[in-house]
């Protein structure tokens, strides 16, 4: 059995037609799985289904075992947007699903500051989210998603809005995290380079479905230098032209 099982999900809105259609799925403990494709192919839709925020109204999810029903904190989530709170300084807002449990301990206060070193943040514990950057901002959610250490993590197009170097810096905290807990990580993207330098494996959706599979057989860890190599530039082709062959 896989670490996240996906068996046959399917899920539509009222009046719509299927948004995730029949979707099979699996990802191992530890592996970091990367979902494309076009807007409304229903990629965000699926990892809601995963987290638990919503329910397949066909077919199961689970979770090492387990039929996931609903967020837990075995799910860490990060959203398009960092989603703070502008009235918390940086630490609280790393240290919010403690707080929502109990008043967080010395040793979980202290988890919070390494966190926030580990991102280069360290300075900014108290400050709030308005004196960040967008990139900094990114780094709290993230070490927010972190806190509980989550088995699973669950990314929903996180670098979006950002500049193409501050995305790339962040790819590599988020590797350089991961790796260092072992985290299992779904992470939805419509970028094509960002799939191939984050994932182990990249699943093409197209209206629902998982058209196909990749597997990214590039070294790891991965760095920067390797974006302007030939192995990663093939499997970005490769993902292409899946996305064009469905498309078409």
């Amino acid at each position: 059995m896989s670490f996240l099982d996906i068996d046959q999900v399917s899920f539509t809105f009222p009046g719509w037609p299927p948004v995730v259609h029949s979707v099979d799925w699996r990802i191992a403990q530890g592996e970091f799985h990367c979902l494309v494709g076009r807007s409304g192919c229903g990629k965000t839709t699926l990892l809601k289904l995963a987290a638990g925020l919503l329910h397949p109204q066909a077919g199961s999810i689970r979770l090492q075992g387990r039929p996931v029903l609903a967020p837990g904190p075995q799910l860490g989530f990060v959203f398009q947007s960092p989603t703070l709170l502008e009235w918390h300084r940086v630490i609280d807002n790393v240290l919010l699903p403690v707080s929502l449990q109990h008043k967080p301990t010395a040793d979980e206060i202290d988890k919070a500051q390494q966190l926030l070193a580990l991102l280069g943040l360290a300075g900014h514990a108290q400050h709030y989210p308005r004196q960040l950057s967008g990139g900094q901002q990114s780094r709290v959610a993230l070490a927010r998603a972190l806190i509980l250490e989550p088995s699973l993590l669950l990314l929903d197009e996180p670098f979006a809005a950002l500049d193409a170097i501050t995305r790339g810096e962040l790819q590599d905290d988020l590797l350089q995290m991961c790796r260092l807990r072992r985290t299992t990580v779904l992470f939805v993207t419509h970028d094509i380079a960002e799939a191939v330098y984050l994932g182990d494996q990249v699943a093409v959706m197209n209206r629902g479905r998982i058209v196909s599979a990749i597997r990214v057989e590039v070294e790891r860890p991965r760095a920067p230098a390797m974006r302007y190599g030939e192995a990663f530039n093939r499997h970005c082709a490769q993902v292409r032209d899946a996305m064009d062959l469905e498309a078409a």
